[in-house]
């Protein structure tokens, strides 16, 4: 098998990161979210009863803190070369900038563009919001309706991007763990 990028993606609140940790529990390389350390720290610059929504709208300069997520996404796939592994798996994807970006209707120029189109993963894996299983805590301030909002820019980005993203149907963790290994080309 050829080395293989696969994202697993969606909104706040989908269960990425529970299948992320299913796969780390089975010996799979995973690189894990960025934005729960970067928005821990946001939180310790900013006054948290400020903070309504994302904090990526909250920051002194959203620009510079989304250039931060992107390069450290950047350097996710990068690290992907040294790996053994022959699937590496992300939470989350390079694409995922722009998506939120668009959704907070924050412009962004050409090298965020650039640097999606400069790093294709192989495959797409969206877990698409799920009602029962949606918590809000001190990283996550989006509502269940917002999340949904969140899975149409994911969706419509990697689109755009010329991804086929394989939509991970409502299940247990193991089930979900079960069917993207099962559709990993």
């Amino acid at each position: 098998m050829t080395k293989k990028r696969i994202v697993i993606t969606g909104a706040p609140g989908t269960g990425k990161t529970s299948v992320i940790h299913k796969l780390e529990e089975a010996n799979f390389f995973c690189f894990h979210e960025i934005i729960r350390s970067m928005t821990q720290e946001a939180l310790k610059s900013n006054d948290s009863k400020t903070i309504v929504s994302n904090p990526i709208i909250s920051v002194s300069d959203p620009y510079q803190f989304n250039t931060q997520i992107l390069n450290g996404r950047v350097d996710q796939f990068k690290d992907a070369i040294s790996q053994k592994e022959d699937l590496t798996f992300y939470d989350r994807g390079i694409p995922d900038v722009l998506a939120y970006m668009n959704y907070f209707d924050q412009s962004y120029d050409d090298n965020f563009i650039n640097a999606c189109k400069n790093h294709m993963y192989d495959q797409v894996f969206l877990l698409p919001p799920w009602e029962d299983i949606y918590v809000s805590d001190n990283e996550r301030y989006e509502s269940f309706e917002q999340a949904k909002e969140i899975h149409h820019h994911l969706l419509e980005t990697y689109s755009q991007l010329g991804y086929d993203c394989i939509e991970v149907p409502f299940g247990t963790v193991k089930e979900r763990y079960d069917f993207i290994l099962k559709n990993i080309k």
